[in-house]
Order: structure tokens, then C-alpha cells, then sequence
């Protein structure tokens, strides 16, 4: 995440929003309070909904599209783009709640919550709710980034290495453009199934290619209960 966050006050005026967003050369700025508990986002978008309902309300030839129109009609946004066109202040123009997610999240749950919400930063927080930094989808890629060596290492240091893992030696890993391959020997199926699933909960990697073989297979798979009512 980007730690050094420009946020306004629910108070900042739209014209101070509006050159906060150009002098940072930034696309939204979380909103928070004195004690910089996050209140909401102002976007662009939300700033364009003044010369947009400008423009469509005041004999303009500007109309949005009618998929557009039908969305904002079925989701409730004209009243909230007509309320957002009106306002003068962030807390007038701020979408609310923020989609945030605690600093302590997988980026895999991060990337699920932009995915989920249709958004493209989501502001980090604390427990308390409080502003710790902005994570975009560009920050989220830069971890399939790391070169093939750096991969490895990681998948070497997460395995678990506790007595059980008698065979640890006999697993082989492999990176090749990102995409993990672990293959070799495990005594039994169960430590093989955390090698490979312990390589997939790591962030940065493309894919992972299963070729362990085991001596025991101890996992026990769960009778089939057919429903005949």
C-alpha cells in the first residue's frame, strides 16, 4: 500500500477537492475526520456530477446514455448524483461507506473486494477504522513482479518445516516465470497437500504445478451420503 496518503476534511470546499485531486495528479482522496477516522471517498466522477447534471438540467444537449440513465434509476443514483451535483463540501460529495480493508489482508481478499465492489483503490485502515494508506490494483500487481529467485526462496521458507517433515528434502521446487512447479517425494499425502497448499495462499505467484507423489496416503476421503427422500 501507499502510505503517504493525501486525505481532506468532511468541511474541504469543492474547488480545494477539486485541486487536491490535480496538484496530486490523483484520481480519488479519502475523506476523514479529526481523528482520521475514514468517512468516505470523493472521486472525479463525484465532481463530475456538477457539470454533468449542469449540462442535463440546464437546456444542454448532454443526455447519458440510456443504459446509464436505466442504472442510476434502478440503483438510486439520480437522487444521489443530484444530491452529489448540489454539494459544495467533500461531505457532500463523498461516496460513503468507503470500501476499505485492514492492513493485515491477504492481497488475494483485497483483490476479491475491488473485484466484488467494481472499484479500483481500496482505503486501508486500522481496527479503529482510522486511515493507514490507499491500495490500488497497480500496487497489487507489482507482486508478480518478483523474479523467479525471489519466488523460490519464499516457497521454500513457507513450508513448514516442524518434525513431521521428515521428507522436506525430497520436495523439489521449480519457478519459472512465476509459475511455481513442486514435485518429488513426501512420506505422506497430507504433507504434501500442505506444501501445495501453503505455495497457493503465497502473494505474487502465477500459478502452481502439482507433481508430489507420496509413500502413505493418510488422508481420509468422506463417504459418499446419497438423499433418497
Amino acid at each position: 500500500m501507499t502510505t503517504q496518503v493525501t486525505s481532506v476534511m468532511a468541511d474541504t470546499l469543492f474547488k480545494d477537492v477539486a485541486e487536491v485531486l490535480v496538484a496530486k495528479g490523483i484520481s480519488a482522496v479519502p475523506v476523514v475526520d479529526r481523528d482520521e477516522q475514514v468517512l468516505g471517498v470523493v472521486s472525479e466522477g463525484d465532481l463530475m456530477r456538477k457539470e454533468e447534471f449542469r449540462e442535463q438540467y440546464y437546456g444542454e444537449s448532454y443526455q447519458p446514455p440510456l443504459y446509464a440513465r436505466m442504472r442510476r434509476r434502478m440503483t438510486g443514483q439520480v437522487e444521489n448524483g443530484r444530491r452529489k451535483a448540489a454539494g459544495d463540501t467533500a461531505a457532500d460529495l463523498m461516496t460513503t461507506p468507503a470500501v476499505t480493508v485492514t492492513a493485515s489482508a491477504s492481497t488475494s481478499k483485497a483483490a476479491r473486494i475491488m473485484d466484488e465492489c467494481g472499484v479500483k483503490r481500496l482505503i486501508v485502515v486500522d481496527a479503529e477504522g482510522r486511515l493507514q494508506g490507499i491500495v490500488s490494483r497497480r500496487d497489487l500487481l507489482r507482486m508478480y513482479l518478483r523474479d523467479d529467485d525471489e519466488i523460490r526462496r519464499r516457497v521454500v521458507e513457507g513450508i513448514p518445516s516442524h518434525a513431521r517433515w521428515n521428507d522436506r528434502d525430497g520436495i523439489i521446487v521449480e519457478v519459472h516465470n512465476g509459475i511455481v512447479t513442486l514435485s518429488g517425494h513426501t512420506g505422506k499425502r497430507s504433507e504434501a497437500a500442505t506444501a501445495v497448499c501453503t505455495t497457493e495462499g503465497l502473494d505474487g505467484i502465477v500459478d502452481v504445478q502439482k507433481a508430489l507423489t507420496w509413500q502413505e496416503d493418510d488422508i481420509l476421503e468422506l463417504p459418499v451420503i446419497w438423499d433418497r427422500s
